[in-house]
């Protein structure tokens, strides 16, 4: 891509799901430079040993720590931020822990990339953040305002970020859970079977974040559309790509989990500019000057509704099957059960 042609881009939280995508499809452009930044040295020597590849450079260190973060932002042009703690039901048992890392942390990369003079830093945020009702959104939605809040006096470096629902397949999601019980011969284990959650793959977020680089303003928040199902439709398709029986375990729904998602809310939507797959959600440009904002208010707002993963589109199971099908881990995992099964 010309626009990164002899750039350094650094990826905080670059040993995970996100990260791996972005490699696969950044190294092989005329990119100068991936810096992976995370505290995971088993994960990034894997990483080392599987890409071989002179431009992918590696940095041991944490968010929470600013001096690490100084370290590997030096000469840097571009920062994607996705460090972050994701998982629902540790940040419910430990809040604080989604406080240093999800707040703090950015505000760390943040005022470094500022520091150092970075041109752009892109902010992955999450559906969580969008009427939060767990700790792991509520610290994603405190990030968010960070950032924008950061946008209004960064003169120098453009901040802006992007929010989406589930990735299939990334780490620590379902239906790696799901794969993995089938193989053990176990039930798969669902919470609610009439939940909704937005579902879309790894390299689409890559394409999100992308998009926020090329067209997003300071403060932006990017909101690609995605279809959504529910999580019994989920389970009877991964079942039928195994060709198992769809006889789930239904446990109920767990600490701090919806019934569904949002990416817009209403308050959000109101002034949310449409730009056909995605949405951009400008900063709130408003000062300290309270008074003139209580004389007129938006005669619009009673008329608008949140965007949900109850009023997107619905995939049914084949839908399903279809989406699940393109992925290189269910191709895998599909192949070594057919394999075993012989």
């Amino acid at each position: 891509m010309f626009i990164f042609k002899g750039k350094t881009l650094l990826i905080t939280g670059g040993t995970g799901s996100f990260g791996d995508a972005v490699l696969k499809r950044f190294l092989n452009t005329d990119i100068g430079e991936i810096r992976v930044f995370s505290r995971d040295e088993k994960k990034q020597d894997d990483m080392r040993k599987q890409y071989a590849n002179p431009k992918l450079k590696f940095y041991i260190g944490d968010v929470r720590d600013i001096s690490s973060v100084r370290s590997a932002m030096d000469e840097v042009d571009f920062v994607f931020h996705a460090a972050a703690l994701k998982q629902v039901p540790s940040c419910e048992f430990f809040p604080m822990e989604a406080v240093k890392t999800n707040v703090i942390g950015t505000d760390n990369v943040l005022s470094a990339a500022i520091d150092e003079g970075v041109k752009k830093v892109i902010c992955l945020s999450t559906d969580k953040a969008a009427y939060p009702v767990n700790a792991m959104g509520i610290s994603k939605a405190m990030m968010e305002k960070v950032f924008v809040a950061r946008s209004r006096t960064s003169a120098n470096t453009m901040i802006c970020g992007t929010r989406y629902g589930n990735v299939m397949c990334s780490r620590g999601s379902v239906i790696p859970l799901f794969v993995e019980q089938i193989k053990a011969g176990e039930r798969i284990t669902v919470t609610e079977p009439s939940m909704t959650r937005y579902i879309m793959s790894l390299e689409e977020a890559v394409e999100l974040v992308i998009f926020a680089f090329e067209n997003g303003n300071p403060g932006d928040i990017m909101v690609q559309k995605a279809p959504a199902c529910t999580i019994e439709n989920l389970g009877r398709a991964v079942c039928e790509i195994f060709g198992v029986e769809y006889n789930p375990k239904i446990i109920g729904v767990r600490h701090g989990e919806k019934l569904y998602e949002t990416l817009l809310t209403r308050e959000e939507y109101v002034r949310a500019m449409d730009m056909g797959n995605f949405f951009r959600i400008p900063t709130d440009s408003r000062d300290l000057n309270y008074d003139k904002y209580f004389e007129k208010g938006n005669e619009n707002f009673s008329s608008m509704e949140e965007y949900n993963s109850n009023n997107t589109q619905q995939l049914g199971v084949p839908e399903i099957k279809e989406k699940l099908l393109e992925l290189n881990y269910i191709q895998d995992e599909l192949a070594k059960w057919k394999s075993a099964a012989k």
